[in-house]
């Protein structure tokens, strides 16, 4: 049997400001969902990093299913009802469209989902991030699929040592590339490194073409053609059994890299690699989070889940963050803190400088 697991998310109402999510939020969203499991559900899961709702779902529908993708929908749609009665912020900030249109992407919540026969053991890793950009992945997935020096099985290991095929998208030209590493590194990496516009949706096992993660890619800003809010995305990681090791795939949130997004979705700021109970961004809205929830599935039923990241290995790379976000922070508005003048295209500054460009003569 192939199971499909579906993680979904949106930002529908922060509590209080953008920090949180409220728990009439997370209760609406077991309610609804419970009522789908043994029918349109094999099994579920509700979470929240910051303030966006995170739904996690197995089934047997396959990726892009329309009776899935509407269940999530009606979740936000609802959840959005109460975030309004509660005056929460920004409530349903993230639902870009009044109707749903057969498939949630393009409509505002990420998504990502990935299709495939269990294994005899099933490891999944699911990273949920807030405060930062679909790309804030892309380093953490060279390092998992295509750097012996953070993962060990792929110079120990037979079964990993064909390497891995990166799927890379344009989100600016809509369109993709697959790039086979370990030969098409430095090629991936030319890509890669422009977060803001390459990022990763998918990796597959060269050997087999075994799917090994899929991530979200929307992105705001670029659906909406302003700023909305930041894009808050989400991973899946299967691991073991020729694929890099729990370990492995943990590895990469030791070192809290710069991501872009933090205040206003306008500054860089530390990856801060926190358990689920500080998934609660607050300090100038930030600094950007990521937790991992850790499952076993069993016939599509997810034993879990397990606080990944709230292990004091990762105490250095939190204290590391803050010292980051210090540093940071002291520059106030000046670069290389904020974003760059390109990608500070679609927030809320073009706003500022229209207002003064009469103003200005020429030299």
């Amino acid at each position: 049997m192939k199971v499909t697991l579906s993680v979904i998310k949106a930002d529908i109402g922060g509590f209080p400001g953008h920090s949180s999510m409220h728990p009439a939020l997370m209760e609406i969203a077991r309610q609804e969902l419970g009522k789908q499991k043994g029918k349109l559900l094999i099994d579920f899961k509700v979470l929240h990093c910051g303030d966006d709702l995170e739904l996690i779902m197995t089934h047997t529908k396959g990726v892009d299913n329309k009776l899935i993708h509407k269940l999530a929908w009606d979740v936000f749609v609802k959840g959005t009802a109460e975030a309004k009665k509660l005056k929460l912020y920004g409530a349903g900030q993230d639902l870009l469209k009044d109707t749903f249109s057969g498939n949630v992407k393009g409509m505002g919540p990420g998504v990502a989902e990935m299709e495939f026969e269990e294994r005899k053991s099933e490891p999944v890793m699911i990273f949920m991030a807030d405060k930062t950009e679909p790309g804030a992945w892309n380093y953490a997935l060279y390092k998992m699929f295509a750097d012996p020096f953070s993962t060990a099985g792929l110079v120990i290991d037979p079964n990993m040592h064909d390497g891995f095929t990166f799927e890379v998208h344009d989100l600016f030209e809509h369109k993709k590339v697959l790039l086979k590493c370990p030969e098409e590194i430095y090629d991936l990496l030319a890509f890669i490194g422009q977060p803001a516009r390459y990022v990763v949706k998918h990796v597959f096992r060269n050997s087999d073409k075994m799917i090994a993660a899929s991530t979200s890619t929307q992105r705001l800003s670029l659906l909406a053609g302003r700023y909305v809010g930041k894009d808050d995305p989400v991973m899946i990681v299967r691991a073991q059994s020729g694929l890099p090791a729990v370990g492995e795939v943990l590895e990469p949130f030791s070192f809290p890299y710069t991501v872009a997004g933090w205040m206003r979705g306008s500054h860089h700021g530390p990856f801060m690699p926190v358990g689920f109970d500080q998934a609660t961004p607050s300090r100038f809205d930030g600094p950007p989070r990521v937790i991992c929830a850790g499952f076993q599935l069993s016939g599509g039923v997810l034993e879990g889940p397990c606080d990944m990241l709230k292990d004091v290995s990762f105490d250095r790379a939190r204290k590391m963050a803050n010292e980051i976000a210090d540093y940071l922070r002291r520059h106030g508005p000046f670069e290389p803190h904020r974003l760059s003048a390109d990608e500070m295209e679609y927030t809320t500054l073009p706003g500022v400088i229209k207002k003064l460009e009469k103003r200005f003569r020429k030299i």
